[in-house]
């Protein structure tokens, strides 16, 4: 069976009039795809805050000084996960995936990454078609503008795992 098509969405919070709406498509979408969630991780070293940040920058200092207070130990993993079940955790999460060297919502199984903010300064949606669909109706319903260059990506199919390089 050929794998859905997925669409590659530019999410760098420098593409939108405040962070702050970076933000909230990021936590729509995390409410969304969360029953189809596997992992949602981020690597809690070097946090720091966006310039981008303007209404919740005190608030954002604190998670970040919060975790930097924690012990660092030989065996410390350096990847943090997330429960998209809890309220708090995902508005910690969507405000520190920003704030991240890497961030990462995987899919279950971790099969597939649906976003990722890389190196502080990339952040890419990946959305198979029918997630795609249903987040844009949840933007639309929830009154959020979708980026217009959101609206005219062109969807493609994944390469055959066998060209991928990979032996899966």
């Amino acid at each position: 069976m050929p794998e859905e098509a997925v669409t590659t969405l530019h999410a760098e919070l420098d593409r939108f009039g405040r962070a702050e709406e970076g933000f909230a498509l990021l936590e729509v979408f995390l409410e969304v795809a969360r029953p189809r969630l596997g992992a949602v991780v981020l690597d809690p070293v070097g946090l720091r805050l966006p310039a981008e940040l303007t209404d919740d920058r005190a608030l954002v200092q604190d998670l970040i000084d919060e975790l930097e207070q924690e012990p660092v130990g030989r065996g410390r993993v350096v990847e943090r996960g997330y429960d998209m079940d809890d309220e708090q955790a995902r508005w910690d999460y969507v405000r520190l995936a920003y704030s991240s060297n890497q961030a990462t919502v995987w899919s279950r199984r971790q099969r597939t990454t649906y976003f990722e903010v890389a190196a502080w300064e990339k952040a890419t949606y990946w959305l198979p078609d029918s997630l795609k669909a249903e987040y844009f109706d949840a933007l639309s319903g929830r009154g959020w503008a979708i980026p217009e260059d959101w609206l005219t990506a062109v969807a493609k199919r994944p390469k055959p795992w066998w060209k991928r390089g990979g032996f899966s």
